[in-house]
């Protein structure tokens, strides 16, 4: 049976020191252990997961909506966006498909509008949108540079734009989690635009963070290591993937589920109330790894 179709309020006791307990409207009302279970509780908001249809996306969508979130998940592929709100809805959750290309205004816009009708309100807004190419750099022509930078920047500067603006106007702070990358710093060899996309995406993250801390919103930066995901399964040859693990300490790729407990802690307004303009690495150590 899940949560909503319970008729009444119940206690649970999962063991002799954790009892939580759900008022008439499903809502955590208490939980033992100093409240540590709030911390990272999402009930009661609205995520919105630009890019939440991809690998990685839709790992940190669904996290989210595990933690309580309402969440719109974002993106062209309107096949695979259906997938993640299926899944999401099997385990109890509740999730919206929304057809939408991050890097035009008037469609981000539409957006909004349509969570808003929705969900009411946007409380976290995740940009996860992203592109690459191992286009050596003088072969690299303008239009896949544009391509480029304007999924992986460009959409980060609009949405931000544009649901930061609500947030602001709500009068209740929120949370903005841009998806980076370890190329952004130091660059990596043979994804040149990717890793000036993604160095773009830290400095707006930092701007961002002044720009709206006076309104409580907070800006952060999730850097993934190597994840395998669709945009970067053309570039990891045998001997990439070498170059890889020799330059990360934990020797292995990062697993999608292994961002899940990162962008809820940036989310919950309790459990990082005071982090904004940082830069939060999930990457098996590679960017603390020298010779």
């Amino acid at each position: 049976m899940r949560l909503h179709e319970l008729e009444k309020p119940l206690l649970f006791r999962l063991d002799s020191s954790i009892i939580f307990g759900y008022d008439e409207n499903y809502n955590v009302v208490n939980y033992s252990l100093g409240g540590l279970f709030l911390l990272f509780n999402l009930q009661s908001t609205v995520s919105v997961v630009i890019g939440g249809n991809g690998v990685l996306g839709s790992a940190m969508a669904s996290a989210l909506a595990e933690a309580g979130s309402k969440v719109a998940i974002v993106g062209r592929d309107m096949e695979k966006a259906k997938a993640v709100c299926e899944q999401i809805e099997q385990a109890g959750g509740s999730a919206l498909s929304i057809k939408a290309d991050a890097t035009r205004k008037d469609e981000l816009e539409a957006v909004l509008a349509r969570v808003l009708e929705w969900g009411g309100r946007v409380d976290t807004l995740v940009n996860a949108s992203g592109t690459n190419s191992a286009t050596p750099f003088f072969d690299i022509d303008m239009d896949e540079w544009d391509r480029i930078m304007d999924v992986n920047l460009k959409s980060v500067v609009l949405a931000s734009q544009i649901f930061g603006k609500k947030m602001i106007e709500q009068g209740q702070g929120g949370s903005i989690i841009n998806i980076s990358s370890v190329s952004s710093e130091p660059p990596l060899s043979r994804v040149f635009t990717y890793s000036v996309s993604k160095a773009g995406v830290n400095s707006v993250t930092k701007f961002l963070a002044r720009e709206f801390a006076p309104n409580k919103i907070r800006v952060n930066a999730i850097i993934p290591g190597f994840f395998p995901a669709e945009q970067n399964r053309a570039i990891l040859s045998p001997d990439r993937v070498e170059s890889i693990m020799k330059h990360t300490p934990m020797n292995r790729f990062g697993e999608p589920e292994e961002l899940k407990g990162t962008v809820v802690y940036l989310a919950s307004a309790k459990a990082s109330s005071f982090v904004t303009g940082a830069l939060m690495r999930v990457d098996g150590g590679f960017g603390a790894m020298t010779i």
